[in-house]
């Protein structure tokens, strides 16, 4: 083979190659949403979120990923947390709504990745690494399978590594899962393991690299109730007690569940109803 046709390989192969991302305009836009494949960070103009003060319930939650996030934000030393439990009660919002929250007092950018694209998790770090701001880099719905390989890409950059998270990031992560896997792939694992002790271990470990387990738990019916007083009373929508209480018990009945989602999605439905816009 010639050196001629040598040198149409390799450019060849470099043309399929896709070229590296490039640093987004960073005062662009508070929030990004990363891509890959090809890599790009996408400005998001305006963020769908709830503010602070509407998301009740989670105060403990709410009150300890503020203080973690305000201490990042100041180049004071954080913890990547993991927010878990329950579905619909607040977790990604809350995810937003402190970004928001401390984004107001100090500059700090949101970056959103998919779970599907946690293999292309190093790339976007060596972005992020240049940054010249303060990342919240955030998964959402995070979860693996029991031939899932993803976790793999993830686990150097929490706590392992040569060269692990960079100190301008922190990886924020929700899940309806706390060690990040089916239960009965756990069981299944350490029933049919010679060793049980470790068969789960190195995907277990997984969630021991967050610093902060935040849990979510089923919200009762006060509050799930309070949840849409509050709502109502930020955004204007005139209801009597009783009949808001009637309505509400009503819309939960009929979904089968109460969370702070379906609080939400009953006020929508109401304000609506009664011509107010949100």
């Amino acid at each position: 083979m010639t050196d001629d046709t040598l040198t149409r390989i390799a450019e060849a192969l470099e043309r399929l190659r896709p070229p590296p991302a490039e640093a987004p305009d960073w005062t662009a836009a508070e929030a990004f949403v990363w891509h890959a494949e090809p890599d790009r960070l996408d400005p998001v103009p305006k963020v769908s979120r709830v503010a602070l003060d509407l998301l009740l319930g989670i105060d403990r939650s709410r009150d300890t990923l503020l203080q973690n996030t305000r201490q990042f934000a100041a180049g004071l030393p954080a913890n990547n947390a993991l927010l878990w439990g329950a579905r619909g009660m607040g977790k990604s919002s809350l995810v937003k709504a402190v970004h928001a929250a401390v984004a107001a007092e100090t500059p700090l950018a949101l970056v959103e990745m998919q779970r599907e694209d946690l293999p292309s998790i190093g790339r976007l770090l060596a972005l992020l690494r240049d940054a010249p701001v303060r990342v919240v880099l955030f998964c959402d719905d995070l979860s693996f399978s029991h031939d899932d390989q993803h976790y793999k890409s993830l686990k150097a950059v929490l706590d392992g590594g040569v060269e692990g998270r960079p100190e301008n990031v922190v990886f924020y992560a929700t899940s309806n899962r706390r060690h990040l896997m089916p239960r009965d792939m756990i069981e299944n694992e350490r029933a049919s393991a010679i060793n049980p002790s470790e068969a789960t271990e190195e995907k277990v470990s997984l969630s021991d690299r967050f610093g902060l387990w935040l849990g979510f738990h089923p919200c009762g019916q006060d509050e799930y109730l309070a949840m849409i007083r509050g709502y109502c009373d930020a955004y204007g929508v005139e209801i009597a007690d009783d009949a808001l209480r009637a309505e509400a018990v009503e819309w939960q009945a009929t979904r089968g569940a109460r969370s702070g989602r379906v609080a939400w999605q009953f006020f929508t439905d109401l304000a609506g109803r009664h011509g107010v816009r949100i």
